[in-house]
């Protein structure tokens, strides 16, 4: 005991606002002792003043993870919910699951941390679009629509964050915090090691209209509607210049236009590779550290700040600079209750780690985001009293890590597909035979044939084969991208050569978070069935299970555009451009029109869901004053005028919406989820704008035969805008075009500007 009397201290008294605390706090610590707390794990408290350590690493990104050095696992503690990877919950389109999600996550995180085996910071969600389908990374994100993977980090953000009731305050900077999430990686992050150029040293050579209209609207979303209490800046350079060293990107957009209520952090050991891989500006470290200061960044995952005291007694940067950022810091951790406790969380403990409800959620997760790709004379359900004999066959049908990921935790009970398939099977009729289980592969890169035999010959008996195929860590993750669309090694033939000789019909299902050119499948009359399942997470195997034999009717879309394998021929991942460049294809649906395996926002039913809507014509009319001004555009022909082709929407109200009403049928016979994907097109006039992008949707479950009205309210600036290449985000005058998923179903908007 040090015999300290904190009453003594002002950064105690509760009676004080929090940057008062915080002040006080700062005022008490040393040169030196300041350095000592800017680091994740450096921050080893001070005793002297009564200050506790505190690790600032732990990581929630889908589920309590122990990457990260602030949480553990223990006798105490033996695992927490594994939610699927992010990319599959994405896929079920349902902004209530992401936040309830994220509430789940964060009372774990709280319990555990009441139970010393966590912190209060996590660094999660992964926000970065997919702009590449060889991404290493991508089963960490939302998927390739910057709308859907911005809405997914406002959700999940206050899913993780928000207290009940508190969620909003007349102070942001004071308002409680359940956990403190952060977005990343900031900014136009997306290549982890391609052909030798990996992320340390990548410099992305991005334009303003791309920047804008792609890589950080999901961050502007994550910090101006979730209220993020932290942004992480990314190890690569955009424009010459290293994320963590840009103040333009920190300190303009993050802290100043968006108003970031938190702190900014780098990724892990950033400092270290702007000395060491980017040899930027031939830094040594206090100029590597003074310059990261100055741009924003407030927090080291590292130790690199050490080098602060000697960049402030050589000048290079000042003593109040250090001050602010540890005022943010701290702030931060007094939201958290780290000082004070939140007494509304302070029962939370072991019951609320693991419970059935959490597990329950995880395997409703699953079974949301599930995606069936292809159903050919309505194979699928399988009728279980009507097969004796199973065949499960591949490299995934016993999964069980795969299933988790990476960022992954231990999970509270994993339920591999053999297991799920093995329970459902069982509850059929007393002449089940059970589950004939067929590796096929040794391992996902599955480098020679010598296994499939034996599965050739267990699909030759049985009444229905599932084939579980697709990739793993090994082939996609952080460090590893992909080297092309197609399955690894034999697994092609693998499943050619089974559904060959298979008895009964045949259901492909492939786990993966990337796009896989499965045309050979696709069209194979062979194959009845196709299931996309990502990295679905501990309870896996049941909800695959559940979708096969019908007990659940599959809803997901793909978040991604699943490409030919020759689209990345001479696609090099360092182009960043998402529109057409020479030879270079455009990327994603909003800028990708050729031929693909399946579109974004692909999916089928057990049933047939029918769209309804009043034919109506709408008209925007704005009346400019003389100081709004119009914006020149650029249309495909040259004779084309408007009077007024354009506003910038900062100049306008933008108040006006766009209201509409959807009547959506379930005209089947099963019971099931359809997802309303609502796109608008610009005025087709207009040259070099998105073919059309994503600005509402909505998940709406109906029992057979049952109709309901889904009601859509758009924002006229924030649902038509488009991004010109000077990077003005503009309203265009002209035949703007609402239009419902893939139906004929259109809704003209007229915008027409006069004076």
């Amino acid at each position: 005991m040090l015999g300290l009397d904190m009453d003594e201290f002002a950064y105690c008294d509760k009676s004080l606002p929090y940057h008062v605390r915080a002040k006080d706090l700062l005022d008490r610590m040393t040169l030196v002792e300041k350095a000592d707390q800017m680091g994740h794990g450096t921050s080893v408290g001070i005793p002297r003043i009564g200050l506790p350590p505190y690790n600032w690493w732990s990581e929630a990104l889908h589920g309590v993870s122990n990457t990260g050095p602030g949480t553990h696992f223990d006798s105490v503690v033996p695992g927490a919910t594994s939610f699927p990877t992010v990319i599959l919950t994405a896929a079920a389109f349902n902004q209530t699951l992401w936040k309830t999600i994220g509430k789940v996550v964060s009372t774990e995180a709280r319990a555990m941390y009441n139970l010393g085996r966590a912190g209060l910071t996590f660094w999660s969600p992964n926000i970065n679009v997919v702009r590449d389908p060889r991404w290493g990374r991508t089963l960490e994100t939302p998927g390739e629509d910057p709308f859907v993977v911005g809405l997914y980090a406002v959700n999940y953000v206050r899913g993780l964050q928000d207290i009940e009731g508190q969620d909003n305050t007349s102070d942001p900077n004071s308002r409680p915090l359940k956990v403190s999430a952060c977005c990343k990686h900031f900014a136009a992050y997306d290549v982890e090691n391609y052909l030798g150029l990996d992320r340390l040293h990548f410099n992305a050579k991005v334009a303003e209209q791309d920047m804008m209209e792609t890589f950080n609207l999901p961050f502007e979303m994550c910090v101006k509607d979730g209220d993020v209490s932290s942004v992480m800046c990314s190890y690569n350079r955009v424009n010459n210049i290293p994320t963590c060293a840009d103040s333009y990107l920190l300190k303009k957009l993050v802290r100043e236009d968006w108003n970031l209520h938190g702190y900014i952090v780098s990724d892990c050991d950033s400092i270290a590779e702007i000395v060491k891989s980017h040899k930027w500006l031939d830094d040594s470290w206090e100029d590597a550290t003074a310059h990261v200061l100055k741009a924003g960044m407030d927090l080291d995952c590292g130790d690199s700040y050490k080098y602060l005291p000697s960049a402030v007694s050589q000048g290079k940067v000042g003593e109040a600079d250090m001050d602010k950022s540890l005022n943010y810091l701290y702030v931060v951790l007094m939201r958290l209750g780290f000082f004070d406790g939140i007494p509304a969380l302070a029962s939370l403990g072991k019951k609320d780690i693991c419970s059935e409800e959490n597990i329950e959620l995880a395997a409703e997760a699953a079974r949301q985001g599930i995606v069936l790709l292809k159903n050919d004379n309505e194979t699928l359900p399988l009728d279980a009293t009507e097969i004796n004999n199973l065949a499960l066959i591949g490299p995934h049908a016993n999964a069980t890590d795969a299933m988790i990921g990476n960022y992954a935790g231990i999970p509270c009970k994993i339920i591999s597909p053999l297991e799920g398939f093995s329970a459902i099977g069982e509850e059929g009729v007393s002449g089940f035979a059970g589950v004939n289980y067929q590796m096929g592969c040794a391992e996902m890169k599955c480098q020679n044939d010598s296994m499939i035999n034996s599965a050739v010959q267990a699909a030759k008996k049985a009444d229905a084969t599932l084939l579980f195929v697709g990739l793993d860590l090994s082939i996609e993750a952080e460090w590893v991208d992909k080297e092309d669309l197609l399955l690894p090694g034999y697994q092609t033939q693998l499943v050619t050569e089974v559904a060959e000789a298979s008895k009964g019909p045949v259901i492909l299902v492939i786990m993966s978070a990337t796009a896989v050119d499965i045309s050979f499948a696709k069209i194979n009359p062979k194959i009845k069935s196709i299931l996309w399942a990502g990295y679905p997470g501990e309870q896996g195997g049941r909800a695959i299970a559940d979708v096969v034999f019908g007990n659940y009717n599959p809803g997901g879309r793909l978040p991604l555009t699943w490409y030919e394998a020759s689209y990345v021929d001479n696609l090099p991942m360092t182009s960043m451009a998402l529109r057409p460049v020479g030879d270079y294809p455009g990327r994603t649906y909003k800028f990708f029109n050729g031929s693909t395996v399946y579109p974004f926002g692909y999916g089928l039913s057990y049933t047939n869901f029918t769209y309804e809507r009043k034919s109506e014509e709408m008209s925007i009319d704005i009346k400019l004053n003389r100081l709004q001004h119009c914006h020149n555009l650029t249309y495909l022909d040259e004779n084309y005028q408007q009077d007024c082709p354009s506003v910038s929407i900062a100049d306008l109200p933008c108040e006006d919406e766009i209201a509409f009403d959807i009547t959506v049928q379930n005209a089947g016979q099963r019971d099931g989820s359809d997802v309303l994907m609502v796109y608008s097109i610009p005025p087709k006039e207009i040259n070099g704008t998105h073919i059309k992008q994503l600005v509402g949707f909505e998940r709406v479950y109906l029992k057979a035969k049952e109709s309901k009205k889904v009601n859509f309210g758009l924002n006229a600036c924030q649902s038509l805008n488009i991004v010109d290449v000077s990077g003005y985000r503009l309203l265009a005058s002209g035949l703007h075009k609402i239009v419902v998923g893939d139906t004929a179903l259109q809704i003209p908007v007229q915008v027409n500007y006069n004076r």
